[in-house]
């Protein structure tokens, strides 16, 4: 069976079909100005094509164009096909010390930026986003459209938000959530650490849960200085906030079986973090989906109008010589 994905295209044939009749209709210029003996010696040769014939194949020419975008396809009904992945959260920390500016631009815009680049080397991996401080925002739920996942990070921002505070135990649960009964989970943090000096909780909750926990933590020992609208961000008496890199989550991460990794400037840093999650892991999980099964046919009448067109600047006549 023949059908058409884009068949609203197919009304503007209807507008080809007044040019023919004027076509028809319509003398040439020479048929006004000479008698019919006069243009008989004139004429061109009959072998040639005429200017209404060389009209026709324009029309024909462009009536095949739009059919062609209008994609005739054989429908062959529908196939199930299997596909194979892992599910992995990533959580990227929105609190206040994301701001710091000892990362040019901040730690937030360079979590974001090694969050994409991660996307970049995950195959066949769903992916969820989320962001958390004090408490947790779904961004995006598991998804192979990592399209959609570039889009809504770039827009993602923190400037009008005031969340203090980095609570790993909301992205842990957020998490949970959203790999409902999966035997293992992932969940990859884009943080700057946190002031917790101990995550005995955490650990505990992820190991009960089968959460194993990969940190990409951001930010330098020497710290950086927050700027907000009232100039740079400053205590009760004054002083101005340094806020450091804390490295105390570097226990989270190895006592659930996952990895940690530093922040750096290379470009591969995220890959091996990537890798990493990928190679302990074999897509065991299969989903089954079904997909349209159509062939196209677009390239048929696409041939011909170039066929047509051809014929129409070539195929000029030449002159009776007197």
């Amino acid at each position: 069976m023949i059908t058409f994905n884009n068949i609203e295209l197919l009304s503007v044939l209807i507008l080809i079909l007044p040019l023919l009749y004027f076509l028809k209709r319509k003398k040439s210029d020479l048929q006004e100005i000479f008698s019919p003996e006069v243009l008989n010696k004139i004429k061109l040769k009959k072998s040639g094509l005429s200017k209404f014939w060389r009209n026709i194949f324009w029309l024909f020419a462009m009536a095949l164009i739009i059919i062609a975008l209008a994609r005739p396809q054989i429908d062959n009904g529908e196939i199930e096909v299997k596909s194979s992945f892992i599910n992995v959260v990533t959580a990227i920390d929105m609190s206040k010390s994301m701001f710091a500016n000892d990362i040019y631009p901040n730690r937030f815009e360079f979590a974001k930026k090694k969050f994409f680049d991660s996307l970049e080397y995950f195959k066949k991996t769903k992916i969820a986003l989320i962001g958390f401080s004090s408490q947790s925002f779904l961004i995006s739920p598991l998804t192979q459209d990592f399209h959609s996942l570039r889009f809504l990070g770039k827009n993602l921002n923190i400037d009008y938000l005031n969340l203090k505070g980095t609570d790993i135990m909301v992205a842990l649960e957020s998490a949970n959530n959203l790999f409902e009964n999966e035997i293992k989970k992932r969940l990859l943090i884009f943080t700057d650490g946190s002031d917790q000096r101990e995550f005995s909780q955490e650990i505990a909750y992820a190991k009960k849960n089968n959460i194993l926990i990969y940190v990409y933590n951001i930010g330098t020992d020497k710290g950086g200085i927050i700027k907000d609208d009232n100039g740079i961000l400053k205590d009760q008496k004054g002083n101005i906030v340094v806020v450091k890199r804390t490295d105390n989550i570097k226990e989270l991460a190895m006592k659930t079986g996952g990895a940690y990794m530093k922040y750096s400037l290379a470009n591969d840093d995220i890959k091996l973090l990537a890798d990493t999650i990928q190679s302990n892991f074999e897509a065991n999980k299969e989903e089954n989906s079904t997909i349209k099964d159509r062939q196209e046919l677009f390239y048929y009448p696409l041939i011909f109008a170039l066929f047509f067109i051809f014929i129409a600047l070539f195929s000029i006549p030449k002159r009776i010589k007197s």
